[in-house]
Formats: C-alpha cells, sequence, structure tokens
C-alpha cells in the first residue's frame, strides 16, 4: 500500500485504523507515510475508510486558513478526503504478506480466506485429527504485533527436530523449503504477516513434551503466541485424556469448538461417520 503524496492532506485520519500503527504524520513532508518494513498488506486502510474525492489544494488551503484563525477543520474520523491511499502492485516475495493478512483473501496454497486454514474446525469432514492423536494450533502475531516467518522458523525447526508431522494443507507448511527441518524460504524470511498458524499432530502420548517445547521456544521468538489444543472426543462427547495434562499444566481449559459430525466428508481417509466426532479443548 501506498499514500499519494500529492493528494494527501495529512489529516490523520489513517493512522487510527492501521492494526500496526505503520501510518505515521512525516512532520517533514506534512504527509502521511506508510512504513513499509511494518505495513503487512492488510489493507485496512484502503477498506476501512470511505474514499472522498475532494480536491487537495481546495482542503489544504481550508486547513491552512482554519489553522491560522485558530479554528479546526477536520473531516470525519472514517473518512479519507481525498481518496489518497493507492494499492500497490505486489510482487513475490511482498505478496505474502497480503496472503496472510487481509482476512478478504483467499490463500492460493489452500483457497480458504484470511490465514489459509480453518484448523481443526471441520475435523468431523476433514478427520485432521484422529482417536489417539492430538492437534496443536501455534498462532503467532496479532494486530499491533505482526510476526516474521525467520521468528516462525524457529519454532517449525524445534518441532521439526522432535519429528512432529506438519498439516499439509497448511499455508506455513506449502511455504516451508525442507519439512522434514522445518525450514522455511529464505526469500520469505523477512517478510511480516499480521498473523499465521503452524498446524501439528502428534500421539496422545506426547502431548506434554510439546506443550514444554512450545514454551521453551516462544521464549526466543519476538512476538505474541497463542497455543490451541484439538483432540477427539468419546461418545458421550466428553474428553479426559488429554484436559488433566492442560490442567497440570495450569491452563484453564476453555470448550472453544466442539464439531458434532452432521458434515459430508470430504477426505475418503477421513474418520468413520459412525465414530466419536472432534472436540477442541
Amino acid at each position: 500500500m501506498k499514500i499519494s503524496p500529492e493528494k494527501c492532506v495529512a489529516c490523520g485520519n489513517c493512522t487510527y485504523v492501521c492494526p500496526m500503527g505503520a501510518i505515521y504524520i512525516d512532520q517533514t513532508i506534512h504527509r502521511a507515510t506508510i512504513n513499509r518494513d511494518e505495513c503487512v498488506e492488510c489493507y485496512a486502510c484502503f477498506n476501512g475508510l470511505s474514499q472522498e474525492h475532494l480536491n487537495p489544494v481546495f482542503v489544504r488551503v481550508v486547513r491552512k486558513t482554519f489553522q491560522m484563525l485558530r479554528l479546526r477543520f477536520d473531516p470525519e474520523p472514517d473518512v479519507c478526503p481525498t481518496a489518497a491511499f493507492e494499492p500497490d502492485e505486489l510482487a513475490w516475495p511482498r505478496v505474502v504478506r497480503r496472503a496472510f493478512s487481509d482476512p478478504r483473501v483467499p490463500h492460493e496454497s489452500t483457497g480458504v480466506h484470511g490465514r489459509g486454514t480453518e484448523e481443526v474446525k471441520t475435523n468431523d469432514v476433514s478427520g485432521r485429527v484422529k482417536l489417539g492423536e492430538v492437534g496443536f494450533t501455534i498462532e503467532f502475531g496479532r494486530p499491533g504485533v505482526g510476526v516474521r516467518f525467520r521468528d516462525m522458523q524457529k519454532m517449525c525447526t524445534a518441532l521439526a527436530l522432535a519429528g512432529v508431522a506438519f498439516e499439509k494443507k497448511n499455508p506455513v507448511t506449502s511455504l516451508m523449503s525442507d519439512v522434514a527441518t522445518g525450514a522455511i524460504r529464505e526469500d520469505i524470511l523477512d517478510e511480516k504477516v499480521l498473523s499465521a498458524i503452524v498446524e501439528i499432530k502428534v500421539s496422545l502420548e506426547r502431548a506434554e513434551e510439546i506443550i514444554r517445547l512450545v514454551w521453551e521456544v516462544e521464549k526466543r521468538i519476538e512476538t505474541v503466541i497463542a497455543l490451541g489444543v484439538g483432540v477427539r472426543c468419546d461418545q458421550d462427547g466428553e474428553e479426559n485424556v488429554v484436559a488433566p495434562i492442560l490442567e497440570k499444566l495450569g491452563y484453564k481449559l476453555e470448550r472453544a469448538k466442539t464439531n458434532i459430525g452432521l458434515g459430508r466428508i470430504t477426505n475418503p481417509a477421513g474418520p468413520d461417520p459412525g465414530r466419536a466426532t472432534a472436540g477442541a479443548a
């Protein structure tokens, strides 16, 4: 994304809608400016502000005149009065930023909008996590923080060394140059996105081991990490294997999502519709 210096009137409205705080008023040129290194190409500024097409020269004159009279003339806070935002023609590797940061854009590797994965939310039809397994979703980044692929790689390489299985239908996995080692393509390591999710699964017996591994690696990562756990419930819709482990580790459990098995199986190798369905702990 870029801001046209010819159109911008430095009203400052856009500085409040950027989830990464990447837009600021440059006092040297008196224009709104985007810090391209911090911009994740989420298009929140372009899509979140109404675009009026007032004459920039006229608006600047009015604002300057009012300033001299010690009066204020500010456009409505949800408006860019001169439609100064201009989307860039994104090329590789910068296009990766938008794929993970703009929820309106489907990820090319999976066709899923946003971060490109439905995680275990659709386990009743996808069968990603089976009986005897536990699936982990490791979410990196948040608005205001973001994450670079270089930090995600630190976690991925540690997980790969522990012998975990990465979810194949996941955008981060598709960007690995070597899934066996968890290495991510070198040309995108410094790219920053709003957030991204790594998905893995292991046997139930390894649940505590993986959680402790995530705890250890996150100390070396400069972003926020949220850990989600997905397991299959028993025939009564309960889960009494992983839950005690999580409670022992200090987690207060919240059941975020329970799939009740009413979907149509999309994966031929997926679960038997007559067996227990998936739940998220």
